[in-house]
Protein backbone atom coordinates (compact mmCIF):
# COMPACT_ATOMS: atom_id res chain seq x y z
CA UNK A 1 0.00 0.00 0.00
CA UNK A 2 1.27 3.63 -0.78
CA UNK A 3 1.36 6.23 1.67
CA UNK A 4 -1.57 8.41 2.81
CA UNK A 5 -2.62 11.11 -0.17
CA UNK A 6 -1.09 9.82 -2.97
CA UNK A 7 -3.03 9.92 -6.01
CA UNK A 8 -3.80 6.41 -7.26
CA UNK A 9 -6.23 7.39 -10.10
CA UNK A 10 -6.92 9.95 -11.81
CA UNK A 11 -8.56 10.57 -15.14
CA UNK A 12 -7.33 13.83 -17.07
CA UNK A 13 -9.83 15.19 -19.54
CA UNK A 14 -11.14 12.24 -20.46
CA UNK A 15 -13.94 11.22 -23.24
CA UNK A 16 -16.16 8.53 -23.97
CA UNK A 17 -18.55 7.69 -26.69
CA UNK A 18 -21.51 4.96 -26.42
CA UNK A 19 -23.76 4.11 -29.23
CA UNK A 20 -22.30 7.33 -30.71
CA UNK A 21 -23.11 9.37 -28.34
CA UNK A 22 -21.00 11.87 -26.64
CA UNK A 23 -21.15 10.60 -22.77
CA UNK A 24 -18.36 11.82 -21.36
CA UNK A 25 -16.82 15.38 -22.14
CA UNK A 26 -13.69 16.42 -21.00
CA UNK A 27 -13.58 14.77 -17.19
CA UNK A 28 -10.55 15.03 -15.18
CA UNK A 29 -10.83 13.94 -11.52
CA UNK A 30 -8.42 12.23 -8.67
CA UNK A 31 -8.90 9.53 -6.11
CA UNK A 32 -6.42 9.05 -3.51
CA UNK A 33 -5.03 6.79 -0.85
CA UNK A 34 -7.06 6.69 2.68
CA UNK A 35 -10.07 8.89 1.11
CA UNK A 36 -13.51 8.01 -0.43
CA UNK A 37 -14.88 9.88 -3.46
CA UNK A 38 -19.00 9.27 -4.04
CA UNK A 39 -19.92 10.52 -7.40
CA UNK A 40 -23.24 11.62 -7.51
CA UNK A 41 -25.44 13.38 -9.93
CA UNK A 42 -29.03 13.07 -11.84
CA UNK A 43 -29.36 10.06 -14.18
CA UNK A 44 -28.10 9.80 -17.43
CA UNK A 45 -25.23 12.04 -15.84
CA UNK A 46 -22.46 9.92 -16.81
CA UNK A 47 -21.53 8.31 -13.40
CA UNK A 48 -21.28 5.02 -14.61
CA UNK A 49 -19.60 5.40 -17.94
CA UNK A 50 -17.34 7.20 -15.79
CA UNK A 51 -16.43 4.28 -13.45
CA UNK A 52 -16.60 1.61 -16.07
CA UNK A 53 -13.87 3.86 -17.96
CA UNK A 54 -12.11 4.34 -14.92
CA UNK A 55 -11.89 0.52 -14.08
CA UNK A 56 -10.63 -0.04 -17.71
CA UNK A 57 -14.10 -1.74 -19.30
CA UNK A 58 -14.66 0.97 -21.46
CA UNK A 59 -12.31 2.48 -23.76
CA UNK A 60 -11.78 6.54 -23.63
CA UNK A 61 -11.91 8.42 -27.10
CA UNK A 62 -9.45 11.22 -25.86
CA UNK A 63 -7.48 11.96 -22.63
CA UNK A 64 -5.89 9.29 -20.49
CA UNK A 65 -6.32 7.05 -17.60
CA UNK A 66 -3.63 6.94 -14.70
CA UNK A 67 -3.42 4.11 -12.61
CA UNK A 68 -0.62 4.45 -10.01
CA UNK A 69 1.04 7.37 -11.90
CA UNK A 70 1.03 4.93 -15.38
CA UNK A 71 -1.68 4.74 -18.12
CA UNK A 72 -3.89 1.90 -17.53
CA UNK A 73 -3.87 0.45 -21.13
CA UNK A 74 -0.10 0.06 -20.10
CA UNK A 75 -0.96 -2.55 -17.49
CA UNK A 76 -1.40 -5.76 -18.35
CA UNK A 77 -4.38 -7.68 -16.84
CA UNK A 78 -3.66 -9.71 -13.98
CA UNK A 79 -1.53 -6.60 -12.24
CA UNK A 80 -4.30 -4.73 -13.08
CA UNK A 81 -6.90 -6.92 -11.42
CA UNK A 82 -4.95 -6.82 -8.07
CA UNK A 83 -4.32 -3.23 -7.51
CA UNK A 84 -7.86 -2.22 -9.06
CA UNK A 85 -10.80 -3.94 -8.41
CA UNK A 86 -14.42 -3.20 -9.97
CA UNK A 87 -18.10 -4.07 -8.51
CA UNK A 88 -20.59 -3.46 -11.35
CA UNK A 89 -24.49 -3.29 -10.93
CA UNK A 90 -25.31 -6.69 -12.37
CA UNK A 91 -24.86 -9.79 -10.44
CA UNK A 92 -22.28 -12.02 -12.02
CA UNK A 93 -22.41 -16.11 -11.53
CA UNK A 94 -24.46 -19.06 -12.08
CA UNK A 95 -27.46 -19.56 -9.62
CA UNK A 96 -25.70 -23.02 -8.69
CA UNK A 97 -23.05 -21.70 -7.24
CA UNK A 98 -21.96 -21.65 -3.29
CA UNK A 99 -21.57 -18.17 -1.98
CA UNK A 100 -18.21 -18.86 -0.62
CA UNK A 101 -17.10 -19.97 -4.29
CA UNK A 102 -18.17 -16.93 -5.73
CA UNK A 103 -16.39 -14.80 -2.97
CA UNK A 104 -13.31 -16.90 -3.95
CA UNK A 105 -13.45 -15.56 -7.42
CA UNK A 106 -12.17 -12.18 -5.81
CA UNK A 107 -9.16 -14.26 -5.45
CA UNK A 108 -8.13 -15.13 -9.39
CA UNK A 109 -5.45 -12.47 -9.93
CA UNK A 110 -3.50 -14.11 -6.96
CA UNK A 111 -3.83 -17.61 -8.70
CA UNK A 112 -1.22 -19.47 -10.55
CA UNK A 113 -2.11 -22.64 -13.56
CA UNK A 114 -4.00 -24.36 -10.93
CA UNK A 115 -6.48 -21.64 -10.20
CA UNK A 116 -8.66 -21.59 -6.76
CA UNK A 117 -7.40 -25.11 -6.32
CA UNK A 118 -3.84 -23.58 -5.51
CA UNK A 119 -5.65 -21.51 -2.95
CA UNK A 120 -2.87 -20.16 -0.41
CA UNK A 121 -3.78 -19.58 3.58
CA UNK A 122 -3.50 -15.48 2.20
CA UNK A 123 -6.59 -16.23 -0.19
CA UNK A 124 -9.00 -17.94 2.47
CA UNK A 125 -8.53 -15.38 5.18
CA UNK A 126 -9.36 -12.93 2.77
CA UNK A 127 -12.13 -14.31 1.11
CA UNK A 128 -13.19 -15.34 5.48
CA UNK A 129 -12.65 -11.48 6.00
CA UNK A 130 -15.41 -10.48 3.19
CA UNK A 131 -17.60 -12.89 4.18
CA UNK A 132 -17.62 -11.31 7.63
CA UNK A 133 -17.57 -7.68 6.41
CA UNK A 134 -20.46 -8.37 4.37
CA UNK A 135 -23.03 -9.93 6.79
CA UNK A 136 -22.67 -13.18 4.13
CA UNK A 137 -20.56 -15.45 6.54
CA UNK A 138 -23.25 -17.83 7.53
CA UNK A 139 -24.42 -17.97 4.09
CA UNK A 140 -21.44 -19.24 2.91
CA UNK A 141 -22.63 -22.44 1.62
CA UNK A 142 -25.99 -21.41 0.24
CA UNK A 143 -26.35 -21.21 -3.79
CA UNK A 144 -26.51 -17.72 -5.57
CA UNK A 145 -30.22 -18.60 -6.97
CA UNK A 146 -31.11 -19.45 -3.08
CA UNK A 147 -30.67 -15.85 -2.31
CA UNK A 148 -32.60 -11.95 -2.13
CA UNK A 149 -31.32 -8.93 -4.64
CA UNK A 150 -29.64 -8.05 -1.56
CA UNK A 151 -27.99 -10.88 -0.09
CA UNK A 152 -26.38 -11.39 -4.38
CA UNK A 153 -25.49 -7.57 -3.61
CA UNK A 154 -23.49 -8.47 -0.51
CA UNK A 155 -21.89 -11.58 -2.42
CA UNK A 156 -20.49 -9.20 -5.30
CA UNK A 157 -19.31 -6.43 -2.77
CA UNK A 158 -17.84 -9.25 -0.93
CA UNK A 159 -16.07 -10.47 -3.82
CA UNK A 160 -14.77 -7.17 -4.70
CA UNK A 161 -13.20 -7.09 -1.24
CA UNK A 162 -11.63 -10.59 -1.53
CA UNK A 163 -9.54 -8.89 -3.88
CA UNK A 164 -7.88 -6.59 -1.05
CA UNK A 165 -7.02 -3.78 -3.92
CA UNK A 166 -5.42 -0.68 -3.38
CA UNK A 167 -8.22 1.13 -5.41
CA UNK A 168 -11.85 0.24 -5.43
CA UNK A 169 -14.74 1.23 -7.63
CA UNK A 170 -18.00 0.48 -6.32
CA UNK A 171 -20.89 0.96 -9.00
CA UNK A 172 -24.06 1.54 -7.03
CA UNK A 173 -23.11 -0.60 -4.14
CA UNK A 174 -26.10 -0.15 -1.85
CA UNK A 175 -28.55 -0.83 -4.12
CA UNK A 176 -31.02 -3.76 -2.80
CA UNK A 177 -29.63 -3.10 0.30
CA UNK A 178 -31.59 -2.21 3.72
CA UNK A 179 -30.70 0.63 6.31
CA UNK A 180 -28.36 -1.88 8.21
CA UNK A 181 -26.50 -3.51 5.74
CA UNK A 182 -25.88 0.13 3.65
CA UNK A 183 -24.19 1.46 7.31
CA UNK A 184 -22.21 -2.01 7.19
CA UNK A 185 -21.23 -0.82 3.76
CA UNK A 186 -20.09 2.70 5.13
CA UNK A 187 -18.13 0.88 8.10
CA UNK A 188 -16.11 -1.29 5.61
CA UNK A 189 -15.41 1.90 3.35
CA UNK A 190 -13.97 3.73 6.01
CA UNK A 191 -11.78 0.76 7.39
CA UNK A 192 -10.73 0.29 3.74
CA UNK A 193 -9.57 3.68 3.54
CA UNK A 194 -8.32 3.41 7.21
CA UNK A 195 -5.21 0.93 5.37
CA UNK A 196 -5.00 3.58 2.51
CA UNK A 197 -7.30 2.26 -0.34
CA UNK A 198 -8.84 4.59 -2.58
CA UNK A 199 -12.50 3.71 -2.96
CA UNK A 200 -14.60 5.56 -5.92
CA UNK A 201 -18.38 4.96 -5.54
CA UNK A 202 -21.41 5.72 -7.58
CA UNK A 203 -24.01 6.50 -5.05
CA UNK A 204 -27.85 7.70 -5.70
CA UNK A 205 -28.36 7.75 -1.70
CA UNK A 206 -26.99 11.50 -1.38
CA UNK A 207 -27.50 11.54 2.80
CA UNK A 208 -24.58 8.27 2.88
CA UNK A 209 -22.71 10.47 -0.27
CA UNK A 210 -22.17 13.10 2.29
CA UNK A 211 -20.38 10.48 4.99
CA UNK A 212 -17.37 10.44 2.07
CA UNK A 213 -14.35 12.70 2.38
CA UNK A 214 -14.97 13.68 -1.59
CA UNK A 215 -17.89 14.29 -3.53
CA UNK A 216 -17.97 14.62 -6.93
CA UNK A 217 -20.59 15.74 -8.87
CA UNK A 218 -21.39 15.37 -12.37
CA UNK A 219 -24.14 16.36 -15.07
CA UNK A 220 -24.48 16.01 -18.77
CA UNK A 221 -21.38 14.19 -19.16
CA UNK A 222 -19.24 17.01 -16.96
CA UNK A 223 -17.77 17.22 -14.01
CA UNK A 224 -19.75 20.34 -11.67
CA UNK A 225 -17.75 20.30 -8.64
CA UNK A 226 -15.00 18.22 -6.82
CA UNK A 227 -14.52 19.41 -2.84
CA UNK A 228 -14.81 17.96 0.88
CA UNK A 229 -18.41 16.75 1.44
CA UNK A 230 -18.88 19.40 4.04
CA UNK A 231 -17.74 21.85 1.19
CA UNK A 232 -21.02 24.77 0.89
CA UNK A 233 -20.13 25.13 -2.96
CA UNK A 234 -20.15 21.20 -3.32
CA UNK A 235 -23.24 21.50 -1.61
CA UNK A 236 -24.88 24.25 -4.07
CA UNK A 237 -23.78 22.42 -6.83
CA UNK A 238 -25.61 19.21 -5.68
CA UNK A 239 -28.88 20.87 -5.50
CA UNK A 240 -28.21 22.88 -8.63
CA UNK A 241 -27.92 19.53 -10.57
CA UNK A 242 -31.01 18.29 -8.35
CA UNK A 243 -32.98 21.05 -9.93
CA UNK A 244 -33.48 22.25 -6.28
CA UNK A 245 -35.91 18.99 -5.63
CA UNK A 246 -33.49 18.82 -2.54
CA UNK A 247 -31.35 20.61 0.14
CA UNK A 248 -28.28 19.83 2.34
CA UNK A 249 -28.64 20.97 5.43
CA UNK A 250 -26.46 21.06 8.90
CA UNK A 251 -28.10 19.67 11.58
CA UNK A 252 -26.30 19.36 14.94
CA UNK A 253 -22.89 18.01 13.22
CA UNK A 254 -24.39 16.16 10.86
CA UNK A 255 -25.45 17.36 6.85
CA UNK A 256 -28.62 15.80 6.23
CA UNK A 257 -30.65 15.98 2.73
CA UNK A 258 -34.02 17.17 2.78
CA UNK A 259 -36.80 17.39 0.13
CA UNK A 260 -38.17 20.50 -1.36
CA UNK A 261 -41.76 20.04 -2.53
Amino acid sequence: MTGPDTVLLQADRITAVRGGVSILRGVSMQARSGSWLAVVGPNGAGKSTLLRCLAGLLPVEGGEVQLKDRGLRSWSARPRARVLAWMGQHHDGDDSMRVRDAVALGRMPYQGALGLASASRSDLEAIEQALEDTDMLDKADRTLGSLSGGERQRVSLARTLAVQADVLLLDEPVAHLDAPHQRLLAQVIQRETARGCAVISVLHELPLALHADQLLVMQGGQVLAQGASDDNEVHRAIESVFDHAIEIKQVASRWVVLPRY
